[in-house]
């Protein structure tokens, strides 16, 4: 159930069409603290934010998070309520992101690294961060 009260920043069918062919969206617990890692860390750009759903932009990258209240009726409900970690077995790589620096500002903030930054056999420099539902993400950039 959505608990926004007045309208949106624009019509779900509006941004579904602005959309690019493929995107992402996760399923969080709270959209605010979400919302605030991928700012604080990824220096995130947020389109649009209510208590129901964030639009992010991240380096180019478009996606969405949807609080959980608002999949009630989906067969996920149950199975989120009662998972600490999500999206375990996806990680999510997104190359354009100082991988030092993202690792910087996870630490201070006390998030989980998964891995540190370092440079990796495929190419990139890269660290490997955790967000606060789980979700982990691999963000570097090319390396000669």
């Amino acid at each position: 159930m959505k608990k926004r009260k007045d309208d949106p920043w624009m019509s779900s069918s509006d941004y579904g069409h602005s959309l690019p062919e493929f995107t992402v969206n996760l399923l969080v617990k709270n959209v605010k603290l979400a919302s605030r890692f991928y700012v604080n860390v990824f220096n995130a750009k947020i389109r649009y934010q209510d208590e129901d759903f964030a639009a992010v932009l991240i380096s180019g990258l478009e996606f969405m998070l949807h609080a959980d209240h608002t999949f009630e009726s989906h067969p996920w409900t149950k199975p989120l309520a009662t998972s600490r970690v999500r999206g375990l077995g996806v990680e999510l790589r997104l190359l354009g992101l100082d991988p030092d620096e993202v690792e910087k500002r996870a630490r201070k903030r006390d998030d989980v690294i998964i891995t540190p930054a370092c440079d990796k056999p495929h190419g990139w420099r890269e660290t490997v961060v955790q967000d606060p539902d789980g979700y982990v993400w691999a963000v570097g950039v090319k390396i000669g």
